[in-house]
């Protein structure tokens, strides 16, 4: 029986399989895609500690490799059910069943949909959650994003660097972003702001053309041309495995207090899956040493 599974290879899961292997113990890491999480398509990470820039993918190896140095075992299979009894945690993927003593759940959070009429129809011809592995297929041309946090107009940063306009959508009339993006984004001369708007409907035949937008505060709507739409309005936790399961927030965040315990013995939670304040790379790798510790405590 292993030691322990953990479910998830970004920072938070990847972090823990370090402390764990550091302890002794038997560790498998479970993702369904590869490893990184968010971090791996983020294109530069300027606030961990000591490390003043960094790609995401740079970064993300940097962890990998570390992991797979300690003797970390990574299996690339979605995990589609659970069973957390007392004595054993089984998880369950399309391919077989895994048995642990113990449980660290770091599947993170994903990208939020508007749902608005042609975003999925749309998928993958024009409309992205990824500036960063999108952006380059539209260079010189018009675009548009939606969002006002961080993740947003940081991809307004970026575009703005490859496209010829990069038109920002934003419901309110002020930015939740830190104040040094948000003076960044309002001096870019290609960056043409539109507050207190919302996207109603994406158009286009085979590609995005154009896309629907609401003025709230004019209570009108008006058709802007645009030749992809990148969306970046926040994360949703992938967390509905373990729905009924485990105790969870109205946001489906899995409930849990610093010393990331969850309802369940042996079971543990890390990263951007928990509620908690701040979801950040270093409070994500925070929670998976937290988590770790507890995992050694648990079986020792």
């Amino acid at each position: 029986m292993i030691d322990t599974i953990i479910i998830g290879a970004g920072p938070a899961g990847l972090t823990a399989a370090i402390y764990c292997l550091r302890n002794g113990l038997d560790v498998v890491i479970f993702d369904k895609n590869i490893y990184g999480g968010q971090v791996a398509i983020t294109n530069e990470i300027e606030n961990y500690p000591a490390i003043q820039k960094i790609s995401g993918v740079e970064f993300s190896n940097s962890l990998y490799n570390q992991v797979i140095s300690l003797g970390g075992k990574f299996i690339f299979e979605e995990i589609v059910s659970v069973n957390f009894s007392k004595n054993k945690k089984t998880v369950f993927t399309s391919e077989k069943e895994y048995t642990s003593k113990t449980v660290i759940i770091a599947t993170g959070a994903k990208r939020r949909h508007l749902n608005c009429e042609g975003e999925d129809r749309l998928i993958g011809r024009g409309v992205s959650y990824c500036a960063t592995c999108d952006g380059a297929f539209f260079k010189n041309k018009t675009v548009c994003v939606v969002g006002g946090g961080n993740t947003a107009l940081e991809d307004c940063l970026f575009l703005s660097n490859i496209c010829k306009k990069v038109n920002l959508i934003h419901r309110r009339d002020s930015f939740r972003a830190e104040k040094s993006l948000s003076n960044l984004v309002k001096s870019k001369k290609n960056i043409n702001i539109l507050y207190n708007s919302t996207v109603k409907k994406i158009n286009g035949e085979k590609t995005v053309s154009s896309i629907l937008i609401e003025d709230l505060v004019k209570k009108d709507s008006y058709e802007l041309k645009t030749d992809a739409i990148f969306i970046a309005i926040g994360l949703e936790p992938d967390t509905m495995m373990f729905k009924n399961i485990l105790d969870m927030d109205n946001n489906n965040y899995l409930i849990s207090n610093e010393n990331c315990t969850t309802n369940i013995d042996g079971v543990y939670v890390a990263g951007d899956c928990r509620s908690k304040l701040l979801r950040q790379i270093v409070t994500a790798s925070s929670d998976g040493a937290i988590s770790a510790f507890q995992v050694s405590k648990y079986l020792y």
